[in-house]
């Protein structure tokens, strides 16, 4: 496979895993599905991330999503 396919389908494929992770999150329903908030919602993150408070902002959420992660594993493992 030509090397631009390749990454044309791993690029696919992240933007497929990052959306997974956008409903998985609950953010889909909990905003009917409206690309202007959930696009507002990720530039108030973004806003954050560029930020004073950026360390403590990763180190929360990624926390936070281990703890979910973890929490999801625990119950398919159950």
């Amino acid at each position: 496979m030509r090397d631009w396919a390749v990454a044309r389908r791993e690029r696919t494929r992240h933007l497929i895993e990052l959306g997974g992770l956008i409903i998985k999150a609950g953010l889909v329903d909990l905003t009917d599905d409206d690309r202007a908030t959930l696009y507002g919602a990720f530039l108030t993150v973004a806003d954050r991330l560029r930020g004073d408070e950026r360390a403590n902002a990763l180190a929360l959420w990624k926390r936070k999503g281990k703890r979910a992660f973890e929490a999801e594993q625990e119950r398919k493992d159950a």
